[in-house]
């Protein structure tokens, strides 16, 4: 980490002259819909959502230039133009050179602090940005101090372009959206509300104000404004040069009104003197209200220096609290990464997968895995509301097995698709299925499988291949019976329906059809006959556990059975004849899905909870045998691994090629992960990853080799330059699964390999060129990309909490059984992890004097506050859910020794 530091146990960090790094961006945002990104000079942008940017949309190669810059320029009358950003043209001619001036950057979670020194104006600014928690308001506080020896005559201005409109409008009719704006003046700022919100499908009136306000630290106010662009820039100025500063033009008073231009958030505040060594502070506060009196709320709430950094430390004290999950290893960088992966999951929470720079598709909303990936995190963090918010995500869920693919705002709204498009991504039914694993582990609350969701219903049918042409909007979206009641079933029945409509859909080769993608998105050529043997692998292990969850269900049930809808009668088939017999597996899930095309009788019949485990477990074993007999590639004595596709001319996508090896990741995590490859495949696996697919300086392991080849029979992943996304870069979130399926079968120092290696890329400012977090992935130069926004952050925290740390719940109880390297411990043999489970916070220390690797030690006592824990047939210490509940609050200490 030659240029970012960390400052603290929190993962607050510095880095100087950032803004020599391109594609930098720091995100804030608040829990009520506010989102921000910034730049090292404070470009970036700043919306609620897709329909209302404040700031002009950015994609991450806009952060190039300094049009959306947030500017606040200093006029030192005898000596020249500062920007306390860097944005100016003088600015930008001299970087790079030795009269660049001095920047620095320190941030944490949700705040952000730009500090600049200019050498040959003996100024210095410190600018720090953040969003209050629950307001939509992102401020800036600007300081400015002399550090010449004799008095400075300045003149300050503030210059936010507000953009005020849709993200739609930055190329479709942007400047006839213009004409929509009236802008108006006020003593403290600019306010801007458009007349209507500009959509063809159907014009809107709108209720939005954007502004920006401002005042000095004493409480004055702006003299004059410049509200337009035009106003701002001049005749042939430009933002790195605009007149109204370089020239000192004048600008309009308070009470000032305009209308069909572009809008500009910019003023200027009366002349300062500033003594030697003195500071001067303003306040700037940028936002979107509804009304003039909620902006004037804002003000009165934020209009002081006192009051703004009371309210930065009640948001740095927010956000640390949220992220409850603390780490202390041999490496104290480490730890600190942790923080910011830990916090990332947040980030994807608030911004969904549309609102950073790099993430520049979509509208904004969640998809359905976004859904349930993002429960794993909060699990870990922040479980209340989890069991009521997997419950509601269920009426996601069709009765064919498909779910929909439009998310609502809130938990448990879906929409149905107005374009008629049929999407069916292969792997869905897999995520919520681990998710309630994790959630019954986490809380032993097994009798979520017993409570009651809706289904979801619009016109697509038969898993996304007919139309349902009885179905129309005013019946809405929830299934019905025959009788036309709402029809409801267990999550339970919910979970067997989509296992096992997926268990039916197989193509030539026997193996679940691959559709229109599986987890990779970009494998979408090869809907008709390309089969994912990746997902097939993960959803064996989806059925041996759906098994075990029924089996618990039974143990700790009165009752021995469940009722399930009449209908899902045929797919409880056990006949291994049928198993092995393509076109009569296909036609069994025709006529279940043709049974329950638009109703369902709502009749219910009775099935033995262990017959059903026992069903799942028939159908689990016959597709380990079979995949393991169809699928191994032999690569000789020490290696080889399993083909993960078909392409859509039926052709194994993986093995032995005239002029290549073709070696994809995804397959190899997910025979591993579903219990699939034996241990003597899983050493040749990692030989042949070690071998095909790793590479250290760019991050690990690559999701796959070079196939030199477009293959438009499998998916636009070939046409990716190698090395970029999902053509072969190292992609964090399958490398994350990849070390979780190596801990979980026992490969420890394999697992961690994977972890390390990542973790010293994301550290490694040189090489990844990011914030501290885990990017999406890292290309072929190491760079690391679409920060942020990745589930990989929510694997790799809970690896490292369940697998590596071994911190797990089981059933409700916790378990204890630690997979740590020897490095991973400090110079006293000790490793730590804080976190909450069951409600109590808890510190669970490994002590290992000896400093013994995984596999070599073994759990020798356990404590909690002093009280000894038992330790299992397996050697690993368990604290019982009743020993929990009678915790008191607080933090309580656990201490395991290990020998």
């Amino acid at each position: 980490m030659k240029h970012l530091q960390f400052i603290d146990e929190y993962g607050s960090f510095s880095i100087k002259q950032p803004e020599n790094t391109s594609y930098l961006y720091f995100p804030l945002a608040s829990e009520t819909g506010l989102k921000s990104s910034l730049t090292p000079n404070l470009g970036g942008d700043s919306k609620t959502d897709q329909e209302t940017f404040l700031l002009e949309p950015v994609s991450a190669e806009n952060l190039h230039n300094n049009r959306s810059v947030r500017n606040f320029w200093l006029v030192c009358e005898k000596e020249g133009i500062f920007s306390a950003t860097g944005a100016s043209a003088k600015q930008e001619a001299v970087k790079f050179t030795a009269l660049q001036d001095q920047s620095k950057i320190t941030a944490g979670f949700m705040w952000h602090t730009l500090e600049r020194f200019s050498s040959a104006l003996s100024l210095e600014t410190r600018i720090t940005s953040f969003i209050p928690v629950n307001d939509n308001v992102e401020i800036m506080h600007i300081t400015v101090r002399n550090q010449s020896d004799s008095t400075k005559d300045l003149i300050p201005y503030a210059a936010i372009p507000i953009y005020g409109r849709s993200a739609d409008n930055i190329r479709d009719h942007r400047n006839v959206t213009s004409m929509l704006h009236r802008i108006r003046t006020d003593s403290n700022g600019v306010f801007v509300r458009p007349t209507m919100s500009f959509d063809e499908r159907g014009h809107r009136p709108n209720t939005k104000i954007y502004y920006v306000c401002g005042c000095s630290g004493s409480g004055q106010a702006p003299e004059s404004f410049y509200p337009t662009v035009e106003d701002f820039l001049g005749e042939g100025g430009t933002y790195t040069h605009p007149r109204a500063v370089c020239e000192n033009y004048s600008g309009v008073p308070a009470g000032t009104t305009a209308a069909g231009k572009e809008a500009m958030g910019a003023f200027r505040f009366p002349r300062i003197r500033l003594a030697p060594g003195k500071e001067a502070e303003y306040i700037l506060l940028l936002g979107v209200e509804g009304t003039h009196e909620g902006i004037a709320r804002i003000y009165e709430k934020y209009n002081s220096p006192d009051k703004v950094r009371k309210s930065l430390e009640i948001t740095k004290s927010w956000w640390k609290e949220k992220v409850n999950t603390g780490f202390h290893t041999g490496d104290a960088d480490f730890d600190r990464l942790m923080k910011w992966i830990c916090f990332q999951p947040f980030l994807r929470r608030l911004f969904g997968c549309s609102f950073l720079p790099h993430h520049d598709y979509g509208r904004g909303g969640r998809g359905w895995r976004d859904l349930w990936q993002d429960c794993l995190s909060l699990l870990l963090m922040d479980p209340n509301g989890v069991g009521q918010m997997i419950e509601k995500n269920f009426g996601g869920v069709r009765i064919d097995g498909t779910n929909a693919t439009i998310i609502g705002d809130g938990d448990g709204n879906f929409i149905a698709d107005r374009n008629g498009i049929s999407r069916v991504w292969m792997d869905h039914a897999l995520w919520p299925q681990m998710t309630t694993k994790l959630y019954i582990d986490q809380t032993g609350d097994i009798d979520i499988l017993n409570r009651q969701a809706p289904y979801f219903k619009d016109a697509q049918s038969d898993r996304g291949t007919q139309i349902d042409t009885l179905w129309d909007a005013g019946q809405g979206n929830l299934l019905r019976t025959e009788d036309n009641n709402i029809y409801t079933g267990t999550i339970l029945e919910h979970l067997l329906i989509q296992q096992l409509t997926a268990f039916y859909e197989v193509g030539g080769h026997n193996i679940y059809r691959l559709r229109g993608a599986d987890w990779n998105d970009a494998l979408d050529m090869a809907s008709e006959h390309g089969e994912s043997v990746a997902f097939t692998f993960a959803y064996t292990g989806n059925l041996r556990e759906l098994a075990s969850m029924i089996r618990l269900l039974e143990s700790r049930s009165p009752v021995k059975e469940t009722k399930l809808t009449e209908e899902l009668r045929i797919l409880l088939n056990d006949d291994p004849e049928l198993f092995e017999n393509t076109a009569d597996k296909i036609n069994l899930l025709a006529s279940y899905t043709q049974s329950c095309r638009h109703r369902v009788s709502g009749r219910r019949f009775s099935v033995p909870l262990s017959e059903l485990a026992e069903n799942l477990e028939h159908k689990a074993d016959w597709l380990t045998g079979y995949l393991k007999d169809h699928e191994w590639i032999d690569g000789g004595a020490d290696e080889g691994w399993f083909n993960s596709y078909y392409d859509n001319h039926g052709r194994a996508v993986e093995g032995f090629f005239p002029n290549e090896v073709r070696m994809i990741l995804t397959g190899q995590v997910f025979a591993i992960m579903g219990n699939v490859a034996s241990e003597q495949q899983i050493r040749k696996i990692v030989n042949s990853a070690d071998h095909y697919l790793y590479q250290k300086e760019i991050g690990g392991y690559r999701l796959n080799t070079d196939f030199h080849e477009l293959k438009f029979d499998m998916g636009r992943m070939f046409g990716f330059a190698y090395g970029e996304k999902e053509n072969g870069a190292v992609f964090s979130h399958m490398t994350v699964m990849y070390a979780n399926a190596l801990y979980r079968r026992g490969f420890a120092k394999e697992g961690w390999k994977a972890l390390k290696t990542l973790a010293e890329t994301a550290l490694d400012f040189d090489t990844s060129r990011i914030y501290p977090g885990i990017p999406e992935y890292f290309r072929s130069d190491g760079r690391g990309m679409y920060h942020y926004l990745t589930g990989a952050a929510s694997w790799f925290m809970m690896t490292m909490i369940t697998q590596v740390f071994g911190v797990r719940g089981e059933a409700g109880d916790l378990i204890l059984a630690p997979r740590l390297m020897a490095e991973q411990f400090d110079d006293q043999g000790k490793a730590s992890v804080s976190l909450v489970f069951a409600g109590k916070k808890l510190d669970v220390i490994y002590e290992n004097p000896d400093r013994k690797d995984s596999g070599a030690y073994k759990v020798s006592s356990s404590f909690c506050e002093g009280q000894k824990l038992q330790t299992d047939k397996l050697g690993r210490a368990v604290l019982p859910r009743r020993m929990l509940d009678t915790l008191s609050g607080g933090r309580h200490r656990i201490i395991v020794k290990l020998n």
